[in-house]
């Protein structure tokens, strides 16, 4: 927040608990609360909200701040936010609905579940740069950056990649385990497993060291595979 405010007025609205893996998703069917939170250096707003990354922004945009914001970030997420793991990623999805409701956005990561928060200051200024860089220069409709840093000091990282987004899939693990009524339930977990797409991928250049930053575009449509979709005659 404080190397934000360097380049503009920044607001925070954040969830008030860990909402990793969340995706998109929106509460419908309870209300929400949002409770203004005081004395955050170089905040002018703050707010906690008992929602998901996603509603913070709808919430955040509609309802929260003063002024309607020229700029989502998203994080800095624990955890990195590689490939397709984008689908499944909170952080990146708070992007998308700035994204979708025509707002500049990116989502900022680090690929340490440790709690260290190797790089942190080195993701805040990048973070910060990036900003002032979208002010000025702008980013295309469609599109948000999506920026990964390595689990290292800011001194062993070897600088940044402009790159595009790899193909991460999960072998899952479900354990098993008994309440004490004696009825299962579930914990579900995994571990990553990357398919490399060559040395150009968000996936290999974090691995290798290097920052990584993707410029993720939501055209969702196969606009090439719909012409033949045409002539399969369905009706």
């Amino acid at each position: 927040v404080r190397a934000l405010s360097e380049v503009g007025k920044v607001s925070v609205v954040a969830p008030d608990q860990e909402r990793s893996g969340t995706s998109h998703a929106v509460t419908m069917y309870r209300p929400l609360r949002a409770v203004e939170v005081r004395g955050i250096p170089g905040a002018v707003q703050a707010f906690q909200l008992d929602g998901t990354p996603a509603d913070c922004v709808k919430l955040a945009v509609e309802v929260l701040l003063k002024e309607r914001p020229h700029l989502v970030v998203s994080g800095v997420n624990a955890g990195p936010n590689l490939g397709t793991d984008v689908l499944y990623s909170g952080t990146v999805s708070a992007a998308v609905e700035g994204l979708i409701m025509g707002i500049p956005s990116m989502a900022v990561s680090i690929a340490d579940h440790s709690g260290k928060w190797l790089g942190l200051d080195k993701a805040v200024e990048l973070a910060a740069r990036t900003a002032q860089a979208i002010w000025e220069r702008g980013l295309p409709e469609d599109t948000l950056l999506n920026i990964n840093l390595p689990c290292l000091p800011a001194s062993e990282m070897k600088g940044i990649r402009i790159t595009r987004a790899g193909i991460r899939r999960y072998r899952d693990f479900v354990e098993e385990r008994k309440d004490p009524w004696g009825r299962s339930y579930y914990w579900l977990t995994g571990e990553a497993v990357d398919l490399e797409e060559g040395p150009d991928s968000d996936t290999r250049a974090v691995k290798d060291g290097w920052i990584s930053i993707t410029p993720i575009r939501f055209q969702l449509t196969h606009e090439e595979f719909r012409k033949e979709l045409a002539g399969w005659q369905l009706d």
